[in-house]
């Protein structure tokens, strides 16, 4: 029975997430939160996950390394010298990094590339999402994610066609770019559309998630896959076998 470990245990995640595990057959191992001893909890794992803080990152990813334990991380908000430290960590242990670990969610991500991939450039797209009035991080990981899927599918780097900010006079929309539409408010769990905008007509692709639990029942698909797989940087697109 593969034994599961949860960094950010105390959150809403982290409680999502040790249900899902008990409901999957496998083992939860225990769960840490920040300031609680990460290394003790990874010499008792098959396998951590990890929905925490980006600050609290450097820690886990070492005392995973250390273990020698696979680790699937879902915090979001990460900078790219977190991405770096990924990187660097999955030379010696697997790890699976996803801004979102619902399935619905990356296999939009797979047709949003898909259909950027068969749309010219004149076909202007958009991200629109909406989460709960507590989430910290704008726009949010899965849409960031869904952006980088539709810059991958056009053969560009997201960083050099995205528009994150709009007010005012703006004028004319810029052919090529990916905007991003923000929404928090109420208790959302997470909605997200990608709109394909061209002329006389509109192609619209979406997720909603209705409960944190398709977010933490993935995760643990996730972990389950991982803890079989050799040092290496994983995603959702592999435990879907969409690659």
């Amino acid at each position: 029975m593969t034994k599961i470990g949860i960094f950010g245990a105390d959150g809403r995640m982290g409680r999502a997430i040790a249900e899902a595990i008990i409901d999957s057959g496998a083992k939860l191992a225990g769960g840490v939160d920040r300031g609680d001893d990460a290394g003790a909890l990874a010499g008792e794992s098959d396998v951590l996950v990890d929905f925490s803080s980006p600050e609290a990152l450097v820690g886990h990813l070492a005392a995973a390394r250390s273990a020698g334990v696979p680790i699937v991380i879902g915090t979001t908000g990460l900078a790219p010298e977190h991405h770096a430290m990924i990187d660097e960590a999955a030379t010696a242990i697997p790890i699976l990094q996803a801004a979102n670990t619902s399935l619905g969610v990356n296999l939009l991500a797979h047709l949003v590339r898909e259909t950027a991939a068969r749309l010219g450039a004149d076909w202007d797209i958009e991200i629109v999402e909406m989460h709960h009035r507590h989430k910290a991080d704008a726009p949010s990981g899965t849409a960031l994610l869904l952006g980088t899927a539709a810059a991958e599918g056009r053969g560009v780097a997201l960083e050099d066609v995205a528009d994150r900010g709009r007010d005012g006079i703006t004028g004319p929309r810029t052919e090529g770019d990916i905007g991003f539409a923000v929404l928090r408010g109420g208790s959302v769990a997470g909605d997200h559309q990608v709109v394909f905008a061209g002329e006389g007509e509109r192609l619209e692709l979406g997720h909603r998630a209705e409960s944190r639990a398709i977010f933490a029942q993935g995760a643990v698909k996730a972990a389950l896959w991982l803890a079989g797989q050799p040092a290496g940087r994983y995603s959702m697109a592999d435990v879907l076998g969409l690659k």
